[in-house]
């Protein structure tokens, strides 16, 4: 391709909207363009890296014996209904009524579609295991898209789902899967790491997260550098800590004036955090009051507290409510007294629970308990691990302390076990006669997000480096003076002899500055440059510059062709 005709617009500002780096930097290099929020256009570059990851992302799906189809995007309402997924996805869904006012979405996901499908063709435990897979545009309608590709309202993802006649089937489909992935995410020319996580809106209970790894994540995760645990720090499991035992002191009111919060009222009674129990008000989608306790030091972790009280939505509570349900305010809630309350929910951390002469709010204003020793004043509706695991906590593994990291999830893969098909009967005929419900799992590989992920983890103040097995090129000739004919002559056979022999080139051809040439170059990321100037035409030496390393090698008119794939082969 040569530049005068690649459709690449580049810009030198970096555009206001953009606010983390591989939206800025597609932005600039042309890569994309934003037709509204959260909905893009790929450009000719952008394509090129969306169609090698979706080719590796299909070679790896088929040689672990995925079959590729293609489902609607439109997925009728009845479907969702038969789940009860309609009314509760939320209002992410895009939704809309046909000319006779019959319900369809633009699909988010589609558990729904292929286990309708499968249920009307499959019948005989020989039929599986099956593993079928598309790769297609989904449609979320985010309460906010940001972040360029990172969170958008359309985004292309590759979706495998696998069927198996039972839960042995379906762990080997699942390892197959994992390996996939590993494989995938390697030859991207990516860093990531797989960790445990929840499986949210999907379902199942059995779910590990492919994350790059990258100072913009959303996601943090915890590693363990002593063993092989990893895990999305919202799934992270972890054991309760014990506190060194201490005599029972009377539990007394005390008036703690202006402390609502824990380092105020840490600092006013002259303890340590730990010494104190914070409580966190929620509110479930029907209205119930939910009171989260973690130890002063501790955050709630509310996914976990979600699925123990097992609601489809939380939120904080508000000041309203509070005040109704508690006749209190945020700062000085606390659970004692509150056991015979039916429309109240108290889930203590079990470190809480290992505590001694604590101080917790006594549910009146400018007023907290202290000595409260929880297994003697207060008797909790639920006692579970519902706090966020923080750096140096220990490995719920092996024990030792554990490391944080910010990761981008690019994919998912889930155990969905029957959870789709008990509610949309697709069943079989077991080798007995008897017909069973097929044991599902779900993989999905965020496309469109990869190619954002790679940015965010591969880029200089100059621009993108891509990883050679997507770059959309891998390397860009530029002759320096566009009007030496005998520098256009040999930068015109180096690009033809580079594309014969299998390296995907580019020619700048443009009647611009050196200057311009070499910004635009290290701006798209060509792994490398060749440079035609002087030195090539007076002294036969072709100039090669590694956009990873900033190495510069020199290459004669006969072996330049060998030296440069040695060199993309090494990146």
């Amino acid at each position: 391709m040569r530049v005068s005709q690649l459709f690449a617009p580049t810009l030198r500002e970096t555009p206001a909207e953009a606010e983390v780096i591989s939206h800025q930097l597609m932005l600039r290099a042309g890569f994309i363009r934003k037709a509204a929020g959260g909905i893009y256009s790929y450009l000719p570059l952008a394509w090129r890296v969306l169609k090698k990851i979706e080719t590796i992302v299909r070679e790896e799906m088929n040689a672990k014996g995925g079959q590729e189809l293609a489902m609607p995007i439109i997925q009728p309402a009845e479907m969702w209904q038969e789940t009860g997924r309609w009314s509760v996805y939320g209002d992410e869904m895009f939704r809309l009524k046909d000319r006779h006012n019959r319900n369809f979405c633009l699909g988010p996901t589609h558990e729904e579609m292929i286990t309708t499908l499968v249920r009307g063709e499959v019948r005989s435990y020989r039929q599986l295991p099956l593993m079928l897979y598309q790769v297609q545009n989904k449609y979320r309608d985010e309460i906010r898209p940001r972040f360029g590709l990172m969170r958008g309202r359309e985004f292309i993802m590759k979706d495998l789902y696998s069927f198996d006649r039972d839960e042995a089937g379906l762990d080997r489909s699942y390892n197959k899967m994992y390996d996939a992935y590993s494989r995938i995410f390697t030859r991207c020319g990516l860093t990531f790491r797989a960790v445990e996580a929840d499986s949210g809106a999907i379902g199942g209970s059995g779910s590990h997260e492919f994350m790059v790894l990258a100072e913009s994540g959303e996601a943090a995760i915890i590693y363990c550098g002593s063993c092989d645990y990893a895990a999305n720090v919202e799934k992270a499991e972890l054991y309760p800590m014990t506190t060194q035992a201490e005599e029972s002191m009377p539990m007394t009111e005390k008036d703690t004036p202006g402390t609502k919060s824990i380092a105020d009222l840490s600092q006013f009674l002259g303890i340590s955090p730990e010494k104190t129990i914070k409580t966190l008000a929620y509110r479930t989608d029907t209205g119930t009051i939910v009171l989260a306790l973690v130890r002063g030091d501790h955050e709630v972790n509310e996914i976990k507290l979600l699925n123990k009280v097992g609601c489809l939505q939380l939120d904080m509570a508000n000041e309203e409510a509070i005040l109704n349900v508690l006749q209190s305010s945020a700062g000085y809630i606390g659970p004692v007294g509150l056991g015979d309350k039916k429309d109240i929910i108290i889930v203590a951390d079990g470190t809480v629970m290992k505590m001694y002469n604590a101080v917790c709010g006594a549910n009146k204003q400018d007023k907290h308990y202290i000595n409260v020793n929880p297994v003697r004043d207060f008797k909790p509706s639920i006692v579970a691990d519902i706090r966020l695991i923080q750096e140096n906590d220990p490995c719920p593994r092996c024990g030792e302390p554990v490391k944080t990291a910010r990761g981008i999830e690019v994919g998912q893969v889930f155990k969905l076990f029957t959870k789709y098909s008990t509610s949309l009967q697709a069943t079989f005929i077991g080798e007995d006669g008897k017909e069973k419900p097929m044991v599902m799992g779900c993989y999905g590989v965020g496309v469109s997000r990869t190619m954002a992920a790679a940015v965010e983890q591969n880029y200089d103040q100059n621009g993108i480096i891509w990883p050679v097995p997507i770059a959309p090129y891998h390397a860009v000739v530029v002759p320096v003076n566009s009007k030496d004919e005998a520098q256009m002559a040999l930068a015109e056979k180096i690009y033809g002899e580079l594309n014969a022999k299998g390296v995907e080139a580019t020619f700048d051809d443009r009647n611009e500055r050196p200057g311009v040439k070499f910004k635009d170059a290290d701006l798209i990321g060509y792994p490398l440059k060749i440079t035609v100037g002087p030195k090539a035409i007076n002294e036969n030496l072709i100039e090669v510059k590694v956009r990873r390393t900033g190495e510069t090698l020199y290459f004669g008119p006969t072996d330049y062709l060998d030296g440069i794939k040695e060199l993309l082969a090494k990146l």
